[in-house]
């Protein structure tokens, strides 16, 4: 039985949809990931979330996966060589709309899949507004915030941890290794002074032991989008056992959606 709402025929989503369904919104970005990774980090995003559903209907929670937004809300990534960022209103948009084009039709289970830091925001705002207008509570599983809390968890070192590197690059390997070109990776670049210091993260800069938030673009912290020291390390095996923590939480959402979603 397929997940993909898109290859399913208009009936098949209505019917599925009214016994309690779950619709899984993935999303990611189009950005740089340093020369071993695919630029796409939302497949990564559609495949897990693909992999949810397939859980979580084991647990007797169905789900159906929405095409995956691909474009990630602007931040770091401007200029970047195939590169495509929306606004931080027209993605929050973009995302109340299609949670509402669920919600119009009686859906009000509804889990987003988020595979892009810049998308935060827009998703949780989103999630918000959607609140106030119908009553209706959206989860948001983030994917690379969560994966990377599991990293040192699961025994990944600090050198490989960073963009570019993991948790991205491991489980790049595990789910999309025909994307990957690991033989390309290489360490960080030194990154030069901005206001007169060396950036201490993606938009920080340190003054008298103190971070401060600036604008910074994604070559003045990782010099072709490699900021993890090494990722030289990163591994599918790694990949995998991230992989299966986030679905197994994913699934375990479904369940609870389909059990208590108001």
């Amino acid at each position: 039985m397929t997940h993909r709402l898109a290859e399913l025929t208009a009936p098949e989503v209505a019917s599925r949809l009214a016994a309690g369904a779950v619709a899984i919104l993935p999303m990611g970005s189009l950005e740089t990931h340093g020369p071993a990774l695919p630029m796409g980090d939302y497949l990564v995003a559609e495949e897990i979330a693909l992999r949810i559903a397939a859980a979580a209907l084991v647990q007797g929670a169905d789900a159906l996966v929405a095409p995956p937004i691909p474009f990630g809300g602007e931040d770091f990534f401007a200029g970047v060589a195939g590169g495509v960022t929306l606004s931080v209103p027209t993605l929050t948009a973009v995302i109340e709309e299609t949670a509402e084009a669920f919600l119009r039709i009686g859906c009000r289970r509804i889990l987003i899949v988020n595979g892009h830091a810049g998308t935060i925001a827009p998703a949780e705002a989103a999630a918000r507004t959607v609140r106030h207008r119908h009553g209706a509570i959206i989860p948001s599983l983030h994917l690379w915030r969560e994966a990377g809390r599991l990293h040192a968890e699961l025994g990944g070192g600090p050198e490989t941890f960073g963009h570019g590197g993991d948790p991205v690059a491991s489980v790049t390997m595990h789910l999309r290794p025909d994307l990957c070109r690991p033989d390309a990776a290489r360490v960080r670049a030194a990154t030069g002074p901005y206001l007169g210091t060396p950036p201490t993260g993606f938009g920080a800069i340190r003054a008298h032991g103190v971070d401060f938030a600036v604008p910074m673009w994604v070559e003045e912290v990782a010099p072709g989008g490699v900021a993890a020291p090494d990722p030289r390390g990163a591994n599918a095996v790694h990949g995998a056992a991230i992989t299966e923590r986030l679905i197994a939480a994913g699934a375990a959402m479904c369940v609870q959606l389909r059990e208590h979603a108001p």
